[in-house]
C-alpha cells in the first residue's frame, strides 16, 4: 500500500537515521539544481511507464525495505510509488507537496541568554537556510520579528506558545533570496512594519517605519540598537538585542561574510566591499568577544545541508571565535576587496524578480509564483 507522509515525517526521518530508500522523481537538471541529501534520482514523468532500468535503480540503491519518493509538488512521485508497489514493493511513501512543501519546513530553535528575561527563539527555514528570530520579553509578554519569511503563521505560533505578544515586525534589509514575510506580518497584526532609514534609497513601496543609526527599541527592560551595516545592501542593519547577542542579517554569517553585488552590480561591487569592511571593522568587531552572532542564512548546499551545524541545532557564535577562525575578518581591506569581487559565487536564481517584490514596486503574481521563486537554497554569503 502507497502511504502519504508530510515534509515534516520526513524531517524526522531523515535527522534519526532511519534506514530507507529517498527517490526524486524530477528531471535530472532539477535534481541537480536542488535536491535531499542521498536522494536517488530516478526522473519518471506524468505519462512514463516504469522501466526494467528504473527497477534495477532503484534496487541498487535500497537501503532497508522502506521507499520514500519526492518530486516537484506529488505528481510524478505518486504514479511512480504505484508502479513500485505492483511490481511487489510493500512499503512505500510518497511526500505530500514533494519539493514545494518541503520548503516550508521549519525548525525552532531557543537561544540562552544572560538575562533571564530576555527571549530570543530562531525559526530555521530548514531547506533554504533563512534565519527568523523572535525577539521578546518575559516580564513584558512582548515580541518583535525580526527577518520573517512568507510563512507568517510559524512567527506567530511560535510567539504564542512562548506566551508573546508581536508588537513590531522588523527587516534587516531588502532580501534578495526569498520573498520577507515582513510587509505581511505586520498588516495580519496591525503593527508597525520597519526597515533601516536607508531604504529609501532602495525604491520601497511598502509602507514602514524607518530606524535611523543608533535608535533603539523598548521591550519592557529590554533594548534594541539599531547599528547601520551597509555592505551587503545599502540599507543593512543589525540588531544589537540588549548588549548580547547581534542579528546580523546577511552583513555576517557564522561561515562567510554577505555578497555585495546583488544591490551594486558587478560594476560597482568593490564599492559594496568597501563598505562592508568598514561595517565589519568599525562596527561589529568593536563589540565585544562574547557578543552571540546570529546570523540570517546558514549556506545550504545543492544537496540541502547545511555548510555548518545541521537543522534544528543553533546557528550562531561567539563573535571572539569568528574573529579567531573567520580567515575573511583577517584580512586588510585591499585583500578583503579582491577577494569578494574576484571569487563572487553564482547569483540567487530570480533574485532580480525576488527584490522587486520585497520593495513593493511589483508584487508576485500569486501564490504559485511567489513558490516557485523560492525554490532552492539560499545564495547570499560571500
Amino acid at each position: 500500500m502507497v502511504n502519504q507522509i508530510s515534509p515534516e515525517r520526513l524531517a524526522e526521518m531523515i535527522d534519526s537515521n532511519e534506514a530507507f530508500t529517498l527517490v526524486d522523481t524530477r528531471p535530472e537538471d532539477s535534481y541537480e539544481g536542488w535536491r535531499i541529501h542521498g536522494a536517488e534520482n530516478v526522473p519518471f514523468g506524468p505519462d512514463d511507464e516504469i522501466t526494467d532500468a528504473d527497477l534495477e535503480h532503484v534496487e541498487e540503491a535500497k537501503d532497508g525495505d522502506s521507499i520514500v519518493a519526492i518530486c516537484g509538488k506529488g505528481l510524478t512521485s505518486t504514479p511512480f510509488s504505484f508502479a513500485l508497489e505492483q511490481h511487489d514493493y510493500d512499503d512505500v511513501s510518497v511526500v505530500k507537496g514533494g519539493m514545494e512543501d518541503w520548503s516550508k519546513v521549519y525548525e525552532v530553535v531557543p537561544v540562552e541568554t544572560e538575562n533571564g528575561d530576555l527571549v530570543i527563539i530562531q525559526l530555521q527555514r530548514r531547506a533554504k537556510g533563512c534565519l527568523g528570530y523572535i525577539v521578546g520579553s518575559k516580564s513584558a509578554e512582548s515580541a518583535v520579528v525580526v527577518d520573517a519569511t512568507r510563512q507568517t503563521d510559524q512567527f506567530k505560533i511560535v510567539a504564542e506558545e512562548a506566551g508573546l505578544t508581536i508588537e513590531r515586525v522588523l527587516d534587516t534589509h531588502v532580501h534578495a533570496d526569498h520573498i520577507s514575510g515582513g510587509p505581511k506580518l505586520a498588516d495580519e497584526l496591525d503593527v508597525p512594519y520597519h526597515l533601516g532609514e536607508h531604504a529609501s534609497e532602495r525604491g520601497v513601496e511598502y509602507d514602514y517605519e524607518p530606524l535611523a543609526d543608533g535608535e533603539t527599541i523598548e521591550l519592557g527592560e529590554i533594548e534594541i540598537e539599531v547599528l547601520h551595516t551597509p555592505g551587503h545592501t545599502s540599507e543593512m542593519v543589525n540588531y544589537l538585542i540588549d548588549g548580547e547577542a547581534l542579528l546580523t542579517g546577511d552583513t555576517l554569517f557564522v561561515e562567510s561574510v554577505g555578497r555585495t553585488e546583488l544591490q551594486f552590480g558587478d560594476e560597482d561591487a568593490a564599492r559594496g566591499a568597501e563598505l562592508l569592511y568598514e561595517s565589519l571593522h568599525e562596527t561589529i568587531l568593536e563589540l565585544p568577544d562574547e557578543t552571540r552572532i546570529l546570523p540570517g542564512h546558514v549556506s545550504v548546499t545543492e544537496d540541502n545541508r547545511y555548510e555548518v551545524g545541521s537543522p534544528g541545532e543553533l546557528i550562531g557564535a561567539r563573535l571572539g571565535d569568528l574573529r579567531d577562525s573567520l580567515g575573511l575578518l583577517g584580512l586588510d581591506e585591499d585583500e578583503f576587496v579582491d577577494r569578494l569581487v574576484d571569487n563572487a559565487p553564482d547569483k540567487p536564481p530570480n533574485y532580480e524578480r525576488v527584490i522587486e517584490i520585497n520593495t513593493g514596486s511589483e508584487p508576485p503574481e500569486d501564490e504559485s509564483e511567489a513558490t516557485e521563486l523560492e525554490l532552492g537554497p539560499n545564495n547570499c554569503a560571500a
